[in-house]
């Protein structure tokens, strides 16, 4: 019998702080204390979003079931909260975005492995689910009409500039030969990106479908930029103990499916959308008229985007060390390589 924990997004937003603070989830039974060797339950921290479809797509088609493995979902606020538990053990798999703070964690001695990725951007201006939005009224009256005409200007980001958020934000303004540090980021959650921008106490925002596509279809604000193809900033992290479970690579193959069911029925068809529909309490019509990401068949973790992140986030000042860590010693790709084959 599966053992899951399902909350809506609201719901994982107002308690996933305190769920973070109190460890795993329960649903009525205990919990366990295993790593996933032996008890077959896996305990796994995701912020609950479409992003990480993969994850619930193969959670519904009994994917991780046929691996012998019983998930326990623990909605987080924010991946930088499930560090601290995956690091002590009390979560096995967190499924979230990178941030400047887990590099921080790992320089400051904490154990755990990159082991894949998840939502890759599609590159296309027209269907992109992030997007650098500028405020409707500078693009009209001419103050914003490239990347570079954002120079100074206030920039809203959900976790603020040490954040994923703050890494896609990067990627954009790059293409306008500007920095992190060449604008001001302003920490406010994608709900509070049009009201700011409408208030006019930010002039842009970094917000996601479909949040981006309620924004230009209320006429607040236009996309100027979005992530290039082949950028990520989230993916899947193991704990130093269950990179030797028994069901790791179980775990990882089953996460695998899901992701190629998304490429093989489609990432749009009427099913996937109702399982997340189920899954995270959102209205299918919302679903549907979300940009989604491109997922990887076997979800293979991507260094060179994590090597990026390290350098942006360095060059910030959002990092607390100067030496950059070397990658290859945070990423493990066997268990894609496992997923491949």
């Amino acid at each position: 019998m599966r053992r899951r924990t399902l909350l809506s997004l609201a719901s994982a937003t107002t308690l996933g702080g305190a769920l973070a603070a109190c460890g795993p989830a329960v649903t009525g039974e205990d919990s366990g204390s295993g790593s996933g060797a032996g008890d077959g339950i896996v305990r796994v921290g995701h912020v609950p979003s479409s992003l990480f479809a993969p994850l619930y797509v193969a959670d519904a088609n009994g994917y991780f079931e046929d691996e012998g493995i019983t998930l326990e979902l623990t909605p987080l606020k924010s991946g930088q909260d499930g560090i601290p538990m995956l690091s002590n053990d009390q979560l096995d798999v967190m499924i979230a975005g990178f941030s400047a703070g887990m590099f921080n964690a790992l320089d400051q001695g904490l154990a755990f492995k990159v082991v894949g990725s998840m939502g890759i951007s599609p590159g296309d201006p027209e269907n992109s689910p992030t997007a650098l939005e500028v405020a409707q009224e500078l693009i009209d009256d001419g103050s914003v009409s490239s990347v570079a005409d954002l120079a100074g200007r206030k920039i809203a980001v959900a976790g603020g500039p040490g954040a994923t958020g703050g890494y896609l934000l990067a990627a954009m303004l790059e293409e306008g030969g500007l920095t992190l540090n060449d604008v001001e980021v302003s920490n406010l959650s994608t709900p509070d990106q049009e009201p700011a921008i409408t208030n006019g106490s930010v002039e842009a925002a970094t917000p996601s479908a479909p949040f981006s596509t309620a924004m230009e279809e209320a006429g607040v604000a236009s996309p100027l930029a979005v992530p290039k193809k082949g950028t990520t900033g989230t993916g899947v992290l193991y704990s130093e103990t269950f990179l030797g479970a028994d069901l790791a690579q179980g775990f990882f193959s089953a996460l695998a499916r899901g992701s190629q069911d998304l490429a093989a029925d489609g990432k749009q068809s009427d099913e996937v959308y109702q399982i997340l529909a189920d899954t995270l309490g959102q209205k299918i019509d919302v679903l549907t008229t979300s940009p989604m990401y491109s997922y990887l068949p076997d979800l293979a973790p991507q260094p060179e985007q994590l090597e990026n992140m390290q350098t942006v986030w360095i060059d910030a000042e959002q990092i607390t060390y100067s030496e950059p860590i070397d990658v290859a010693t945070v990423v493990d790709a066997s268990f894609a390589e496992g997923a491949a084959g």
